[in-house]
């Protein structure tokens, strides 16, 4: 429940909605009768953090334990922190009211390399020391987990720990192990060596890191009886692991305001410039009828009229059809809609096409990532032409009339040529509508390009690449756009100087960590918001503690050089990544999970097992 001077303030700012709480589902407990206190903080804006799968899940699967209370905290918008601070009021969790200094545990999901100047806001308006160090009590303890942890080293200095991995059973490990603690009244460096055992668990406190003159790593030496590795954790059996028998109902419009469900863990596809389809091997699927049940139930008790069946590559579920009969059959008497947000040109077929055109139809998205059959081998995207324009013309067929296609700028072996290619192919999609006797009638083609800028991301096997500087993604963007040639064709791209920064962290070492406090220091936060981003005060920065953020990007790194993330095993084999890398500078393909393991390694993982190559899962 939020305070009276809480609510004085909420006329004055935008949004109020975000910052009451008291949302259909939420979970209120007697703190009293509860052991450990988790504030589950978002660090971005509460339409984006409500927006995220990860959040519910893990809301829902702490709060599932008597002696655990979960609750939530999002950054508060710019106004909101204005009215906060000019009273002296402190960042508080939206179930409770509490200030974040009250809690026991405080997790942070790091999703985004932008995020991490508003982690350091969230814990000063929270009232606590933004440094481990300065920290000294058992409790607060800071733990970050999500994708960003694969290289955790910018943020060394202000977190606890962080968990590698899928957190919904480790973190009930360090649940048991906190309240063990503190029932013993064991300090914070006591709870910390025993966390360390824990596997999937990191604490940075115990790691050095020293460096070599020209300025890469020369060595992480772990030391109290840390692990010389950290590997991450999985769930073996997605079936079997928690999952939400209810969402949440937000009072305000949200990003993704819908049933989402997770039906697969990992990726088959390999394209080598894609993290999550590394990070998040081995390959896992959950059952048609797990899914089904869950989200008929979640439905129920949301009111939610779509269901967006989640995962890195929607149609590589195997018993998809199978899946779809299944929900269809309860679905469509209940008008609600099952979108696939993550479709693939070379599988789209006649039966899946009818079956999406039983429910509201959207527009289609596919991410041919690259303009020539050239690139797109270099990167193993593994799609052809032929392809993108028979799948195109197949839905133009069945009554879509837009479709958006998803590029990238910037990738390894990269020319101009391949920059012309991306409004070529897409010119091509559009001419494929008109010469479509089956097109709808009377009705136009659109295609949307969406262009991201490449930004090379450890555990890929591009993580040696040099990433493009902002002056030749300019000119990249400004070439393509000077090879659209009809009104038909829209375009819509990233700021390069955001994808700069990201490129300068996604890599980065526990020397950024000064950075990322000097520039917070200084005015930075939301980041990754156009409207809020302060490239000059980043420059300033790096300028002021005399550092060079090309070492970060721009330069090639050698296969035998340490990397900040060495001590991390994320299951991945390091020979697999180079030789892929190896293979990308030669425009060699690598066949899919499902036609031949490459043996990444990653199945060392799940006692050797990879849904990719079950029998009752091809």
């Amino acid at each position: 429940m939020i305070s009276k001077e809480i609510e004085k303030i909420l006329p004055l700012v935008q949004k109020p909605g975000r910052y009451t709480g008291g949302e259909l589902n939420s979970i209120t407990k007697d703190k009293s009768k509860v052991d450990i206190r988790y504030a589950f903080c978002f660090p971005d804006s509460y339409e984006i953090g409500m927006s995220h799968l990860g959040i519910k899940i893990l809301y829902s699967a702490a709060n599932a334990r008597d002696d655990v209370w979960c609750e939530r905290v999002f950054a508060p918008w710019h106004d909101m922190e204005e009215e906060m601070r000019k009273r002296n009021l402190p960042l508080y969790a939206l179930e409770s009211g509490d200030p974040l200094y009250e809690f026991d545990l405080i997790g942070f999901t790091l999703q985004y390399e932008l995020s991490y100047t508003n982690v350091l806001n969230m814990l000063d308006l929270g009232g606590l020391p933004v440094k481990a160090a300065d920290r000294c009590s058992l409790t607060p303890i800071v733990i970050g987990g999500g994708p960003c942890v694969c290289n955790p080293e910018p943020l060394a200095e202000f977190f606890d720990l962080f968990t590698l991995g899928e957190g919904e059973e480790v973190t009930d490990e360090v649940f048991d192990l906190l309240k063990q603690c503190k029932k013993n009244g064991s300090t914070k460096e006591e709870f910390l060596r025993k966390a360390a055992q824990i596997e999937g668990i990191y604490v940075p406190s115990l790691y050095e890191t020293d460096y070599n003159e020209d300025g890469t790593v020369k060595a992480v030496t772990a030391k109290d009886g840390a692990p010389e590795k950290v590997t991450k954790r999985i769930i073996s059996d997605l079936d079997k692991v928690h999952y939400p028998d209810k969402f949440i109902v937000p009072y305000i419009e949200v990003v993704h305001d819908r049933v989402v469900h997770e039906i697969l863990r990992g990726c088959i596809r390999g394209c080598r410039f894609c993290q999550a389809g590394f990070l998040y091997r081995p390959i896992r699927l959950k059952s048609p009828d797990t899914i089904n049940d869950q989200c008929k139930r979640l439905c129920e008790v949301t009111g939610y009229d779509e269901i967006s069946l989640s995962s890195l590559s929607t149609s590589d579920y195997t018993r998809l059809e199978e899946l779809l009969d299944k929900m269809l059959s309860w679905t469509i008497p209940e008008k609600i809609n099952i979108a696939l947000p993550s479709l693939r040109v070379d599988n789209f077929s006649d039966s899946l096409m009818e079956k999406l055109n039983k429910v509201r139809r959207s527009g289609l998205t596919f991410a041919p990532e690259a303009g020539t059959q050239r690139l797109r081998d270099a990167i193993n995207k593994n799609v052809t032409e032929e392809e993108v324009l028979r799948t195109s013309a197949k839905a133009f067929s069945g009554g879509w009339t837009s479709v958006k296609l998803y590029f990238m700028l910037g990738l390894p072996t990269e020319t101009y040529d391949d920059v012309a290619g991306i409004p070529a192919l897409a010119q091509k999609v559009v001419n494929e509508f008109y010469n479509n006797p089956d097109k709808p009638g009377g009705k136009g083609c659109q295609v949307s390009i969406s262009v991201s800028s490449f930004v090379p991301k450890p555990f890929t096997p591009f993580q040696w690449e040099p990433q493009d500087t902002r002056e030749e993604l300019i000119n990249k963007q400004k070439y393509l756009l000077s090879n659209v040639k009809t009104k038909k064709i829209s375009v819509s791209y990233h700021k390069v100087e955001i994808s700069f920064l990201e490129g300068v962290f996604a890599r980065g070492d526990r020397r950024l960590c000064k950075a990322v406090e000097y520039a917070w220091r200084h005015g930075c936060k939301f980041d990754s918001w156009d409207d809020s981003f302060k490239f000059d005060v980043w420059l300033k920065t790096f300028e002021d503690l005399g550092i060079d953020p090309l070492f970060y990007t721009s330069r090639k790194r050698a296969f035998d050089e340490i990397l900040p993330w060495d001590h991390l095993d994320f299951g991945i084999r390091k020979k697999f990544l180079i030789d892929e890398n190896l293979k990308a500078h030669k425009n060699e393909t690598t066949p899919h999970c499902r036609i031949k393991c490459s043996a990444c390694g990653a199945s060392k993982l799940n006692g050797g097992n990879c849904d990719a190559m079950r029998s009752d899962m091809v």
